[in-house]
């Protein structure tokens, strides 16, 4: 659980500083207006460059405060990192991966989903990616202030899909591509919450449910955080940096293996360390997992940042360069401006506006401890290697929160199924015991899902009495409590599914609009 907000947990979040935030952001996106204004002064029709890098500006502001929440939310919901800390962290590796890894060149047309080339007119081209842009930044913005995670890069798709549609016709579209995106909103989140489930299963059987935790954990945790540094390593290598260096799979491996193999060291060092002072318990373990979330948070931040930034300044770069060339352009240049006003955008985005969404998953879907947010790290790296090698479509985003409701979902099943041998157990016993039933039932009701299985075999050793219709009907309150909140998974979901059509339309509406003015 995520502890007392500090100081600047308390200026990120408090409604009496919003209008500060909301000014600051004008204040940006003035700022590159300005900025753009000087260093296109002279270009011919400048002034549209000025406005499409205020609209990626701001495209770039809505992708931080939605899409970084990933990334960081279970490692403060777990108590890992307080917000501030995490704002911190997230913002300076998401810029650094958007400056160091973003790449020199970016593919203009996200996915292929449109073929550019049937566009004439380097005007209706420059229209059409403009309106792209801001239809994909609206709609984030809508999402952002509805609470919901979404991903930016199926809003950037459904921004070109819907204006290049009103551009060049039903034709134009790819719908093979577009076919791969809709599988990956299955894809992609239950990959993401059946891998993660599977380890916190697997963490709970192998530790947290052994009599004594400690030399289970000194066997299996270096193990486990080992496996998270090889995942991470080869997550790194093959998203993080391929645009700066080139590697296979196989290469990518070998540099996870070698990290795997020093983390093992390292961690089996500590936590032998740690055993002799460690508490006997899952709170015990849970610290074990502190630096691997606060590194995990980095890593996907620096990963994320190196290649999503392209979903801000992919269409900005095309306009650059299809005014300079007065052509249609598939692949841009990124001068060193236009990823700068993506990496900053990003960071200010976050930091003004991402705290928001951080809550949303990393405290209100399910609670989350250490062990648990380890998993839906361990998983988001997981599932992209394993989705990227058999060409699967997934999306960072619906893993990482597949993978938040995945351990929640899991805590449901497990509590559920301790307490339903519990209640056939207690069912089948004579009624003139039951007074010896109650302190056993205020015990079960302040157990933890680990310490349900302890009271149940001391409830088949001890032959405890059977419930009341009263009692009964108050243990099945007990184990149909929701430990992921419904409103969320039904709110979530139903975003995921509109973002691509609601882009779309947006998109249409305002390339038609932009051409009706600009014309």
């Amino acid at each position: 659980m995520a502890g007392k907000n500090g100081f600047l947990d308390t200026l990120l979040t408090s409604p009496s500083t919003e209008r500060y935030r909301v000014g600051f952001s004008f204040l940006f996106l003035l700022c590159i207006f300005l900025a753009v204004g000087q260093i296109s002064d002279g270009m011919p029709n400048n002034m549209l460059l000025m406005a499409a890098a205020v609209i990626g500006g701001y495209m770039a502001i809505n992708i931080g405060a939605n899409d970084v929440a990933n990334n960081v939310g279970p490692a403060v919901g777990s108590g890992a990192l307080s917000l501030g800390g995490a704002v911190l962290i997230a913002a300076v590796f998401e810029a650094g991966g958007a400056i160091i890894a973003g790449g020199d060149v970016v593919s203009t047309i996200k996915g292929g989903i449109i073929a550019a080339e049937r566009l004439d007119d380097v005007s209706a081209f420059v229209w059409l990616m403009t309106a792209a842009l801001l239809a994909g930044a609206l709609w984030l913005n809508l999402a952002t202030w509805m609470g919901a995670p979404v991903s930016t890069t199926h809003s950037i798709v459904g921004g070109v899909l819907g204006a290049g549609i009103a551009a060049g016709g039903w034709g134009i579209a790819d719908w093979a591509v577009m076919a791969k995106i809709v599988a990956s909103w299955v894809i992609s989140p239950v990959m993401g919450g059946v891998l993660a489930a599977l380890f916190l299963y697997a963490i709970k059987k192998t530790v947290l449910y052994r009599k004594n935790v400690v030399p289970a954990a000194r066997i299996f945790v270096p193990w486990l955080v080992a496996i998270m540094a090889w995942a991470f390593g080869t997550y790194l290598m093959v998203k993080g940096v391929k645009k700066v260096v080139e590697v296979d799979f196989l290469g990518a491996s070998l540099v996870g293996l070698g990290l795997a193999a020093v983390i093992f060291f390292l961690m089996r060092a500590l936590v032998g360390r740690r055993a002799a002072t460690m508490e006997n318990s899952s709170a015990g373990v849970n610290t074990l997992f502190t630096w691997p979330l606060i590194f995990a948070a980095a890593l996907l931040s620096f990963a994320h940042g190196a290649n999503d930034v392209a979903n801000a300044i992919g269409p900005l770069a095309a306009i650059n360069d299809a005014l300079s060339a007065g052509a249609v352009v598939t692949a841009a240049s990124i001068p060193l401006w236009v990823m700068l006003v993506g990496a900053l955008g990003l960071a200010v985005g976050l930091m003004l506006f991402g705290p928001r969404l951080i809550k949303t998953v990393g405290t209100e879907i399910t609670e989350l401890d250490k062990t648990r947010a380890f998993c839906i790290a361990l998983s988001a790296a997981l599932t992209v290697i394993i989705a990227s090698q058999l060409g699967l479509p997934v999306s960072s985003t619906h893993i990482a929160i597949g993978g938040v409701f995945g351990v929640g979902f899991l805590r449901e099943y497990l509590k559920s199924n301790y307490a339903t041998q519990l209640h056939n157990i207690m069912d089948s016993h004579e009624e003139e015991e039951r007074e010896r039933l109650r302190p056993f039932l205020e015990d079960f009701r302040n157990a933890s899902v680990e310490q349900m299985e302890n009271l149940l075999q001391q409830a088949k050793k001890k032959k405890q009495v059977p419930l009341s219709k009263k009692e009964r009907k108050r243990l099945k309150k007990i184990y149909r409590e929701e430990m992921v909140k419904r409103s969320h998974l039904t709110r979530i979901v139903a975003a995921w599914i509109i973002t691509v059509p609601a882009s779309a339309c947006m998109a249409a509406i305002l390339f038609f609009t932009l051409r009706g003015l600009l014309l």
